[in-house]
């Protein structure tokens, strides 16, 4: 596959497809005739999120589940080729936070994100390369972070999570060209902070309300996911904040992480408090069945407040 239109009758599967990039994603791959395949834990969701595809003229199941466990990714994988007869794609859209200072946030949170952020992520790649091994082609899409550059305070063991994103989408390129697997390819997203309902679904113990200066729209990274369907790149910085965020790491490591430690703290201490909360990633919430997370609008309310 080289170009959007080879998207036509591809079979893409999507997790973590009930919100943010995952819906989106799903919604768009649908749109340019791919067939998709989603889970998540909101089962009731994503049939919507399918009725809504088939009324369109798309094709869609739902597999709910938890990515986190590995007997749930081996049913999707076993629906997706079942009903299809293959797997072209398969997006690793995986990705919860848990926010605050690394000792006020407790080991259970920091445990969860890392069973879903990294070892979802494992269990995703291990079934999709099994199964892209198998057909002799197949392109994996693992979505990290800029954080998988540039470690954030108040995000500690979700930077460690992307870091370990980027670090297996590189390892796997390796072990793919040593294998000779020419046909397998490997891509990482990793944009900067985007309004998406990750935020409030992320665990928050640093008693304010999660913000982050400069957001970027959820499009441009939806659009840079279905780009690298066709199209992955190992590392993928997405828009021109994640770019400049990265370049700077890599001359200057100590005083970007500096800066983005002050960045952070800033906007905390412009947000509106918050109790603590695990927020979704114990338990799934009804709501935020949404693309954009209206992060952007509360924080002009916050601003204007303030002025």
């Amino acid at each position: 596959m080289t170009d959007q239109k080879d998207l036509t009758g591809a079979v893409i599967v999507v997790t973590g497809a009930s919100s943010g990039f995952g819906r989106g994603s799903a919604l768009k791959l649908a749109s340019l005739g791919a067939r998709v395949v989603v889970i998540a834990r909101r089962g009731d969701m994503l049939d919507g999120l399918v009725t809504e595809i088939t009324a369109a003229g798309g094709a869609a199941i739902a597999v709910p589940g938890d990515v986190s466990d590995p007997a749930d990714i081996a049913r999707l994988a076993t629906a997706a080729i079942e009903r299809f007869g293959r797997i072209d794609v398969w997006v690793n859209n995986v990705g919860i936070g848990a926010l605050g200072l690394f000792w006020d946030i407790p080991i259970e949170d920091h445990a969860r994100v890392i069973d879903v952020n990294l070892k979802g992520l494992i269990f995703g790649a291990h079934a999709a390369i099994r199964q892209f091994i198998a057909q002799g082609q197949g392109t994996l899409v693992n979505v990290g972070s800029i954080d998988s550059e540039v470690p954030l305070a108040y995000q500690a063991s979700y930077a460690a999570s992307k870091a370990a994103v980027l670090g297996l989408s590189r390892s796997l390129n390796e072990d793919l060209k040593l294998a000779g697997h020419d046909a397998i390819k490997v891509g990482t997203i990793m944009p900067w902070a985007v309004d998406t309902p990750w935020w409030t679904h992320a665990a928050n113990y640093s008693g304010h309300a999660p913000r982050m200066a400069a957001m970027d729209d959820p499009q441009i990274v939806i659009d840079a996911i279905v780009a690298a369907c066709t199209d992955p790149k190992e590392e993928q910085p997405v828009g021109p904040k994640a770019h400049a965020s990265n370049l700077s790491h890599h001359i200057f490591p100590d005083l970007t992480e500096r800066l983005s430690a002050r960045i952070a703290q800033s906007e905390m201490a412009k947000a509106s408090p918050l109790a603590a909360t695990s927020g979704s990633i114990h338990v799934s919430q009804a709501d935020g069945l949404i693309i954009d997370g209206g992060i952007r609008e509360r924080m002009k309310r916050e601003d204007a407040a303030r002025a």
